[in-house]
């Protein structure tokens, strides 16, 4: 975690807060760069946030069933 978030800009408390939950809107380019650190396209983070927000529609090319963001 401590490599992710530095690559991406944040710092890792700021990345902790957001996997915990206590941030409840990070701000857009913070999504953005962990994204790209992670290797994810913003269409797969916009894909996992519908599905914690339980919508329905199928997933999206590239992801596998069950594989989330970040652990």
């Amino acid at each position: 975690m401590l490599v992710t978030a530095l690559d991406a800009g944040v710092s890792p408390e700021t990345l902790r807060k957001i996997e915990s939950g206590r941030v409840a809107t990070p701000a857009f380019p913070t999504i953005a760069a962990i994204a790209d650190v992670l290797g994810l396209s913003l269409d797969a983070v916009w894909a996992e946030i519908n599905q914690a927000d339980g919508a329905a529609g199928p997933a999206r090319p590239g992801r596998h069933a069950g594989q989330r963001l970040a652990s």
